[in-house]
């Protein structure tokens, strides 16, 4: 935890890199996706850099890499996938999916259904004078509730006991049952708990079960954009939305270039205006990697303005607005192995940075 009552978010919206457009003559990948070359940078680096992730698979700089895409003004520039996996498997989202709940959040804010600073956001904390009363639904996607919860995988792991041990059942009744650690908004804690309260709240205010939450996923966010995802519940008929979102490496892509074009899907508007700039603009941070978290997104603090969703084993959707790019890397590389995995994407990235390439570009697929 680092106290980082500090950084306002809203103060850093004006220094955030553009997004760019969708070029012109370039289709939106809603159902199928054109494939062409790399736009910038170094085709051979890149070529030798995934080279060392999928050559040798599993190898002992990443362990197990299974899939990798690269989209460069709107198109598919690279792709690998690892054993046993193509470009139609599904992969576990891991905490990518809390990404995708704060897009979710942005469509129930978008129908007036849900304030974000509305207090309180779970009838645990209902009563006035109970401490957590004035935890909103932006406290828990900004991961500042100041609840207790243990994210480390470790013995005593409040995010184990929720996803696997008698929390399960529950998942947001689980979280939302801990005392506070610290006073609202004045400490980033990491918490799967959180964004399941939050997702709790969403179904909430839709007044949804599970079936009918299901079917507004489809309606309002994956269908648009052409994304395959399957979601999952807890026995409570609660989306994980911290964890539990399968989906190709392309449909992930999907997500990532709907951040990448500022919420815009082929001249429709999904998210509401802004709300990207809300995940992107750093609320905490840097943590020990030097990154910064916005809102259920993490923000490298680079030139090139990434900001990532990311989840457990080294799951990736990188949104690189400088370079027009979403990088997504999928695969199970244990945590003993974070600096080789952080130094994989610098390197796939500085592939891709430097001059235009000068070349014909032409749809291939």
């Amino acid at each position: 935890m680092t106290d980082t009552s500090s950084l306002s978010g809203a103060a850093n919206v004006a220094s955030l890199h553009p997004l760019p457009p969708q070029p012109e003559g370039v289709g939106w990948p809603t159902l199928t996706w054109a494939t062409g070359p790399q736009l910038t940078g170094d085709p051979a680096r890149l070529e030798e850099v995934l080279d060392r992730a999928f050559a040798t698979n599993p190898n002992p700089e990443l362990a197990l890499s299974l899939a990798f895409v690269a989209v460069q003004g709107g198109r598919i520039v690279a792709e690998r996938y690892g054993p046993g996996v193509s470009a139609t498997t599904p992969l576990t989202s891991w905490s990518m999916a809390k990404s995708i709940t704060q897009a979710v959040a942005g469509l129930v804010v978008r129908d007036g259904l849900i304030d974000l600073d509305a207090t309180p956001a779970a009838p645990e904390w209902a009563a006035p004078d109970d401490p957590r009363h004035g935890i909103s639904l932006c406290h828990l996607l900004d991961m500042r509730s100041g609840l207790t919860f243990n994210e480390d995988y470790v013995d005593v792991s409040h995010c184990l006991e929720m996803l696997l041990g008698e929390g399960r059942h529950d998942m947001a009744h689980y979280a939302a049952s801990q005392e506070l650690a610290d006073p609202v908004d004045t400490v980033f804690n990491y918490s799967s708990g959180s964004t399941n309260i939050a997702s709790r709240a969403l179904k909430t205010a839709l007044g949804a079960d599970q079936a009918s939450f299901g079917a507004y996923l489809q309606e309002r966010l994956f269908g648009p954009i052409g994304m395959s995802a399957t979601p999952h519940y807890d026995e409570s008929g609660t989306f994980v939305g911290s964890s539990y979102v399968d989906a190709t490496a392309r449909d992930f892509a999907r997500f990532g270039l709907l951040y990448l074009r500022d919420g815009v899907w082929d001249k429709r508007r999904v998210l509401p205006e802004g709300w990207v700039d809300s995940a992107r603009a750093p609320r905490s941070g840097p943590d020990e990697d030097g990154q910064f978290y916005g809102q259920s997104w993490w923000v490298w603090g680079d030139d090139h303005g990434t900001f990532a969703a990311q989840g457990y084993e080294g799951q990736l959707t990188a949104v690189v607005p400088a370079l027009d790019l979403v990088l997504v890397r999928l695969g199970k590389t244990p945590v003993a192995h974070r600096p080789a995995l952080f130094r994989f994407y610098r390197d796939v990235i500085s592939a891709f940075a430097g001059p235009a390439i000068d070349q014909e570009v032409e749809a291939a697929g």
